[in-house]
Formats: C-alpha cells, structure tokens, sequence
C-alpha cells in the first residue's frame, strides 16, 4: 500500500542515527551551491558567534482558528452535494424499478431473479485470444484473472475495461496486437473471476490505482502501453498521474478523468442526466436487484440496444458478459466502484502529460462530446492526439475496431521503430 512504503521510509530515516553536520555541510556544497560563498565581512568574523534568531512557529490553536472556516466551508459543500446525490438516487430508482418491473411483467417466465448460468460460452475459452492465467498481487494479495497473448513480442500493452464489460471486450485488439506486443487483458478486481471483496471501501481509487501498478511490476515490466475504456478510462488516467514512470503511452476511448467530468458536469446539466445510473448505484442492494431482474434484461439492453448498443454482437458474445455476472454476489464488486465516485468531491483539476490517444464515439450515450474539448483543456500542449469517430457510440473497442487499430498503428509506430 502507499501508506506502507511511505512509512518504510520515515522508518529508514529515523533508524539511521544521528547525522554528522560536517558530513551534511559537505554534501551540500558538493549538490551544486546549496550553501554561498562567505561573504568578506563573515571571513573576518569567523573567529566570533553570530546570534542566528530563532524561528518561532505559530501557535497550533492559531493555525486551527484560522483553517475552521474552511475546513467548514468544504464540509458544508460535501453535506449538500451527497444530499443531492441521495435526492438523485432515490428519483433514478424510481424510474429503473418502473423499467424493471414492466420488464418482469412483459416477460413472466424470466422471474424477479436472474438465471445463473452453469458454463461459460465457448468464445471465453477461444485459445486464438491468448492464455487465460492468474496474478496474485504483491499489495493487497488479491488474485486477478487475466488473458495473455504475444509474450516476448514486445512491450507490454495492458487493456482495462468498463462497466459492464470484462477482459473479452478487448477480444479484437487481443488477436490485432499480439504480433508486435505482450497484450493483457486483466479482469479488474471485482470482476469474476477476479477476487471481489464484498466491502465498499475495498473498491477506493488508491487502491484501485495500486492494483494496476502491481499488475506491472508483477509480469515484469516496468512501464507499459495503457489501453482503457468507460471505467477503465478514468483509472488510466489518474494512474498516469500518479505513476508517470510507469506508463509510456496512453490509448483512452470514451472515458473522461474525474476531475474533468466533475467540472464538466457542474456546468453542462445534460451531462448528469446521461450519468443517471451513478445516482442509482449509490444506494446499497437495490442497484445489484434491479439489473438481476427479468433475467438481467437491464444488461442484454445495454449491450443490444438498437441504437446505444453494440452492433452484431452475436448471442454467443452476450453471454460472454451476462456469464460471470450471472454468478451469485458478483455483481456488487463491479456497482461498488460507483459507489465510492462522491466521497473525494470536490476534485482538484489536475495537468495530464503522457502521451495519449483520445478515440471518441460521436454518439456516446453515457458522455457528451464536450469532454474531448475539455480533456484538452489538461492537457499538456503537443502530448494529446484526439480523434472522434463519426457514426460511432460508446464501446468503440468492440463496434468500430478497424478504425481504432489504424489509429493505434498510427499513434504506436515509433516505438515499432
């Protein structure tokens, strides 16, 4: 954990003893000047004590009085804005168990539960998509489920993926890219079969954040090419922030970071209607009933949907996704990553500088176009490419992946070179 390795080092510094003041005066000057030149008036004086004054802090009782109306202030923000986010979650609720119930009774036979499925499908154990393997991860010992192909080809190309999605929605770049990369696919925790801690707080972005760098280093690897999507997006980019060394190229489609969409949303109110099911997936077991309900129909919609869905998906590729998620618990380590969005509001925008790839569906339903310009905004200048795809909607890897593997070649050539 960060906080581990945080403070194994204050430990390292306390147990090495005292510090010689010669040695330190020495190394000083040795860093490039950090102490100047005596001054001809203090050559002379060597000889007598200089009276240096002492440095008096503020009092703590000072410091606490003065920071109170702020620490106030933000507190007082954060009350109002999770009492509007509980407002939300009980209006959404209303309106998907209206949605599920018509469902239920359009379709009697399917019940108020969702059929567990017993096998997977056959695509899910296609050996042209690679290996299907598993990493025990050195922070939090949690073992995740990956799918590994093109090992000793080149560097390493690591996919995440959205809700609700698993390894399989990279299926085409896995076969497109194994010939010049290692490609991994990971199940990210809490997706089956993947470990999924049941507790909410298991699901917090640091710790999501230390997965990814442990997945890294445990293959091997000390940076990779960061692949990502929906809620895998927004991962990659807080991870490239906080562990630049780590990621040498980015290729984000159709997921916003989370301060940009925070400050997006604030003033685009068509945004927060487009996010309506975040609100629903703060409150506790309902959300997980609601999508179980006429044999998980909610989902089939979102995955076959005419116009929002994606495009020839065959009924083989459908229970690919509904498989795992069928299975008793498994969907509420995937909604707990929702559940945990509001509790660091408000955000501090933040500047992105790793070279990325922005590939962005022009008919996303989940987020509005704007969000490309606003990316930008972060970014440092000559480090974003971007590109939105006419035509195309949110699950870009899956519905128009020609287009995005030209754009990949395209972005990745040099590193070929």
């Amino acid at each position: 954990m960060k906080g581990g390795s945080i403070c194994a080092s204050r430990a390292s510094l306390s147990s090495a003893g005292p510090v010689d003041s010669d040695s330190t005066v020495e190394s000083q000057n040795k860093g490039g000047g950090l102490l100047a030149p005596a001054s001809p008036a203090q050559s002379s004086d060597q000889g007598r004590s200089v009276d240096v004054p002492e440095r008096k802090d503020m009092p703590e009782f000072v410091v606490t009085a003065l920071l109170a109306p702020s620490r106030l202030s933000l507190k007082l923000l954060r009350a109002l804005v999770m009492s509007l986010v509980y407002l939300a979650a009980l209006v959404a609720a209303f309106v998907y168990s209206c949605i599920a119930l018509t469902h239920v009774m359009c379709h009697p036979r399917r019940g108020c539960c969702g059929r567990q499925r017993l096998s997977p499908p056959e695509c899910l154990r296609d050996p042209t998509l690679g290996e299907h393997c598993f990493l025990t991860l050195r922070s939090s010992g949690l073992r995740l489920h990956y799918v590994s192909a093109g090992h000793g080809n080149g560097p390493l190309m690591l996919f995440l993926h959205g809700f609700p999605e698993n390894w399989f929605s990279w299926r085409y770049q896995l076969r497109e890219f194994q010939s010049h990369f290692h490609v991994v696919a990971v199940d990210m925790r809490g997706y089956s079969p993947s470990d999924a801690p049941k507790e909410v707080d298991c699901y917090t972005i640091d710790l999501l954040l230390d997965d990814i760098k442990d997945i890294i280093l445990g293959l091997g690897y000390s940076k990779c090419i960061l692949v990502s999507h929906d809620w895998g997006a927004s991962l990659a980019w807080e991870f490239s922030i906080y562990y630049p060394s780590l990621v040498e190229r980015m290729v984000v489609t159709n997921g916003p970071p989370m301060s940009v969409i925070q400050e997006y949303s604030i003033h685009h109110i068509g945004q927060i209607f487009r996010s309506n099911y975040m609100f629903l997936f703060q409150l506790p077991w309902l959300p997980e009933k609601l999508l179980s309900m006429s044999d998980f129909q909610i989902l089939k919609d979102t995955f076959t949907h005419r116009k929002n869905g994606i495009p020839r998906l065959t009924p083989s590729e459908l229970e690919a996704f509904l498989y795992h998620f069928s299975q008793p618990g498994c969907l509420t380590g995937p909604i707990n990553y929702y559940r945990n969005v509001f509790r660091n509001f408000p955000l501090e925008p933040k500047k992105l500088s790793t070279p990325t790839l922005l590939l962005w569906g022009e008919k996303d339903f989940a987020f509005q176009q704007g969000l490309v310009e606003a990316i930008g905004r972060h970014f440092v200048p000559g480090r974003l490419e971007s590109h939105i795809l006419p035509g195309s909607g949110h699950w870009i890897p899956q519905s128009h992946p020609q287009e995005m593997h030209q754009y990949m070649w395209a972005f990745l050539q040099d590193l070929l070179d």
